[in-house]
């Protein structure tokens, strides 16, 4: 084997190896969530999440307008049927979440996201 062709070989599998190894190799993580608005309550797919960047998807599947406030970042209000996607960069702790359409806080829409 060339000294050529075995750099090549080098190459490729240190590519191949941070391919399948990142985003935890490089110290990210990702996370995807699906969250349900219901009237009048959330319920998260999965519960709980890993630090990193995370990707939550809201989909109201009530009657009324929902929307979904976590770490700083909030959805639009969501009319039956529609979906809305956050991308939150998430640290381990508690993250309180809400629906901040009036009243709906009240009623049972709020929570909290363990990050691990």
């Amino acid at each position: 084997m060339t000294t050529r062709a075995l750099a090549l070989l080098v190459v490729a599998l240190a590519t191949t190896a941070i391919a399948v190894l990142a985003p935890s190799a490089l110290g990210r993580s990702q996370a995807k969530a699906t969250v349900s608005a219901t009237d009048f309550k959330f319920k998260w797919v999965p519960a709980r999440l890993t630090k990193g960047l995370a990707t939550i998807t809201v989909v109201n599947r009530g009657e009324a307008t929902h929307d979904l406030k976590i770490a700083g970042k909030k959805t639009k209000i969501l009319n039956p049927g529609q979906r809305a996607t956050l991308k939150v960069t998430l640290k381990k702790g508690t993250y309180a979440y809400l629906c901040t359409v009036p009243g709906h806080a009240a009623l049972g829409m709020k929570g909290k996201l363990v990050v691990r």
